[in-house]
């Protein structure tokens, strides 16, 4: 999907399946993962939004095993962004 400028617009909500949640190592990946894309993402959980690209906004939300995230980014690289870090957290061990 597009916005009004022209930006392209991502969202997805995912059910976190890394059976320790978002802790310190999968945090780091997930953030090293977002770095790879151009666009501006984020991350909310029970109504906070972080930036993807930051290790300490993702570990201040405390993702842990079953949470409930939405996923948004915006920018030329949107939809790729948001598919690749969704898989990355709902992924199942």
């Amino acid at each position: 999907m597009s916005s009004e400028e022209g930006l392209k617009v991502a969202e997805k909500t995912v059910t976190v399946g890394l059976p320790a949640g978002l802790h310190a190592r999968p945090a780091a990946l997930f953030v090293q993962e977002a770095n790879r894309f151009t666009c501006e993402i984020y991350v909310e959980k029970a109504g906070k939004a972080v930036n993807a690209k930051s290790i300490m906004g993702i570990m201040s939300l405390a993702i842990s095993s079953g949470s409930n995230v939405i996923i948004r980014a915006d920018g030329p690289d949107a939809e790729q962004a948001v598919e690749k870090l969704a898989a990355i957290v709902s992924v199942q061990a």
